[in-house]
């Protein structure tokens, strides 16, 4: 029999489990230390003898008290002692948020990445949050942004539409880096132009901000990167309901395998818009190739 009291304490439980939910995905989810995500693959494009590290750090968001300065460079020391050939910064350092928090200046987020090293370097492409949150860009119309000049400021490469080709224990492979898809507004991006650069039979990977360029880059690229996505920022069961991609869960997390070409989004470290998480964890990816 359905008692008053028996709906009450029902009522007050969900309402706490709620309570509990909200406050576990404001307050501690997003803040807390970074997993590793780890992905091993060899694409079939990939030379025998080649073995790669890259460690990948996507959508930071710099603001306080979610992502300060000393959280950022706490991060950048976990990333270093992975042991990549590569680190590979994806975009989005600016806030991005919706809401009133602490701006962290361009120069001091800078500063705390300028810790991270690796043999073959750093390299970084630009968000659409480095754009939209940059007031004298936008109205601009045009670059260098916020962020180019803080990434310069501690000789971080950006790839706008670039290709660059390196070399390890004798074997060359490509990295590739296009400019941001969505802001300021579409068409900063050139996929072909930057695929023209790519020259012989070595290896590309491609960095992209945001995964929906993926169904249109050639299986020459053995492997795509993106972020953007935070996976959903609210992920239950491998779903997240909101996605900012046009194709919604499609590409919204991991490791994506279509048409023989691998596609691999990060989850990120901060948060956008709102500062909520809730199972999808702020991570650093590590992938190993060959």
């Amino acid at each position: 029999m359905i008692t008053r009291r028996g709906v009450l304490v029902t009522f007050a439980g969900l309402m706490l489990s709620g309570m509990a939910t909200g406050a576990y995905a404001v307050g501690i989810e997003p803040a807390r230390q970074p997993r590793v995500k780890r992905y091993s693959l060899v694409p079939n494009n990939w030379p025998a003898g080649l073995k790669l590290r890259l460690v990948v750090l996507a959508d930071i968001h710099a603001c306080t008290p979610w992502m300060s300065p000393q959280r950022i460079g706490g991060i950048c020391e976990q990333a270093n002692a992975l042991g990549g050939d590569m680190v590979l910064l994806l975009g989005d350092y600016l806030s991005g948020m919706r809401i009133k928090t602490g701006r962290v200046a361009p120069e001091d987020w800078a500063r705390e990445l300028a810790r991270l090293s690796a043999p073959l370097g750093v390299h970084a492409v630009m968000g659409n949050h480095d754009w939209l949150d940059d007031t004298e860009a936008m109205v601009a119309g045009k670059g260098p942004t916020l962020v180019h000049a803080a990434l310069a400021s501690i000789n971080v490469p950006v790839y706008d539409n670039r290709a660059v080709r390196f070399e390890k224990d004798g074997r060359s492979f490509w990295l590739a880096g296009l400019a941001d898809q969505i802001g300021p507004w579409p068409g900063l991006d050139d996929l072909p132009a930057t695929m023209a650069q790519i020259s012989g039979e070595a290896p590309v990977i491609l960095m992209a901000h945001e995964p929906d360029v993926f169904p249109t880059v050639p299986d020459r690229v053995s492997l795509t990167l993106s972020g953007h996505t935070h996976g959903g920022q609210i992920r239950v069961f491998g779903y997240s309901p909101v996605v900012p991609s046009r194709f919604h869960n499609r590409y919204a997390y991991g490791h994506i395998v279509e048409d023989n070409r691998n596609l691999i989004v990060s989850g990120g470290l901060g948060t956008s818009i709102l500062p909520f998480r809730l199972g999808s964890p702020p991570e650093i990816v590590v992938v190993d190739l060959g």
